[in-house]
């Protein structure tokens, strides 16, 4: 799943995390780069969708 996010989102690097049991990505947001974390792969889609003002961290 995490290769397909990538694929999706270019220059996105995402993971499952198995410690956390959350999902993440580093997104890049104008020169910065972001990490973001999500329950299930549908909302680490809208994260990185809405890298800029997601909630950091939850």
């Amino acid at each position: 799943m995490a290769a397909q996010i990538e694929r999706e989102f270019s220059g996105v690097v995402a993971w499952y995390g198995q410690a956390t049991g959350a999902w993440w990505a580093m997104v890049r947001v104008r020169r910065d780069v972001r990490l973001v974390e999500a329950v299930n792969p549908r909302e680490l889609r809208d994260a990185i969708t809405h890298a800029r003002g997601w909630p950091w961290p939850r």
